[in-house]
């Protein structure tokens, strides 16, 4: 595609001019296709007349001041990472020049690997293979959480209070703005946890989500070469990013996993080793971990009611988004209130 082509979002020949600024040599001209979903940051992969390739970033379309924020935390949180052991992309550049364009734009490094975000890859893997890639998983955040914050500049990345309390303080209105019935079940729920919050004894960089369909894994080995998608990361404590790797981990049987039952198939690790290989690599407390696999389920069930809201107020929503159902939404919940029982909470 010549620079001089309309390409939705950018401005190719003002964003090839950039890219020639940075220092990053390229064989002219640069192609630029749109990647992903599109459903929060717009992806785009860049590519030279020499079969080199670089993955660009920005806002969507609209809301910009949203939005924008967004990339610039997280080419923050990835120029951190690059000198850390943790499977990042590099970092190229970070523009909001208004003579290149109209969002921030994030050009970063093309890691070449598989993500298993279908259902089709998920199924096409060998067993031995889906096995890999999860224990990568549990290895990778392990890995996330022992960056040193203050080390890589990062100490000031967010609020050093509770992250429990903050969690339940956000997640808890959105419930209350955003449902769709009443639901005592679920209120019951986030009365237990806010009493059964865990004291906070470490505060790490906090992904704040880590799942199977936001890493690139090795096409050789499984290996976790790349944690992608930090926009929502944090400061916290640790085990709830953990907790909520397990609350998107359906094992056979269980209703929980929507469209993406991925982990249910043969070969991927149960929640209970999966556990075990971080609190292996960590050391840190299995108690607690139960009480946030609890939260991170009922924080999904209050997104998931979410989505489902904004489907019934906007009907178009509902195709493209893969709109969450009532009995989806009602089984995380007596998911997250079964894992609660069972830690006493």
């Amino acid at each position: 595609m010549p620079d001089t082509q309309e390409v939705v979002g950018l401005d190719p020949a003002a964003v090839t001019r950039w890219v020639r600024s940075l220092g990053v040599e390229f064989a002219a001209p640069l192609s630029f296709d749109r990647i992903g979903l599109g459903q929060s940051n717009l992806t785009y992969l860049v590519g030279d007349a020499a079969g080199r390739r670089w993955v660009l970033r920005r806002p969507p379309l609209g809301h910009l001041l949203a939005s924008a924020h967004d990339v610039a935390r997280e080419a923050r949180i990835l120029s951190a990472l690059g000198d850390t052991a943790v499977p990042a992309p590099r970092v190229f550049g970070l523009t909001e020049d208004p003579s290149v364009t109209e969002a921030p734009l994030l050009l970063m490094e093309f890691v070449d690997g598989q993500v298993v975000h279908t259902m089709d890859i998920a199924e096409s893997l060998s067993p031995q293979r889906r096995r890999d890639i999860a224990l990568s998983l549990a290895r990778t955040l392990a890995t996330i959480h022992a960056v040193d914050i203050r080390a890589v500049g990062l100490d000031d990345l967010a609020s050093h209070k509770p992250y429990a309390q903050r969690q339940l303080k956000r997640w808890g209105a959105q419930w209350e703005q955003s449902k769709t019935r009443e639901s005592s079940d679920l209120d019951d729920l986030t009365r237990r946890l806010i009493a059964a919050v865990p004291a906070q004894s470490e505060l790490t960089l906090v992904h704040g989500d880590f799942h199977l369909r936001n890493v690139i894994t090795s096409h050789e080995t499984g290996e976790v070469t790349a944690a992608l998608d930090w926009e929502l990361s944090t400061l916290g404590d640790p085990l709830a990013d953990m907790g909520s790797l397990l609350a998107y981990w359906p094992e056979p049987g269980e209703d929980t996993g929507g469209d993406f039952p991925a982990s249910a198939l043969d070969g991927f690790p149960t929640r209970a080793e999966m556990a075990q290989t971080y609190l292996a690599a960590t050391g840190r407390d299995p108690a607690a971990l139960k009480f946030w696999h609890a939260l991170g389920l009922w924080k999904v069930a209050v997104i998931a009611e979410g989505v489902m809201r904004r489907a019934m107020d906007t009907p178009a929503n509902r195709a493209a988004s893969g709109t969450p159902t009532v009995e989806r939404i009602d089984a995380l919940v007596r998911k997250a209130r079964e894992v609660a029982d069972e830690a006493g909470i």
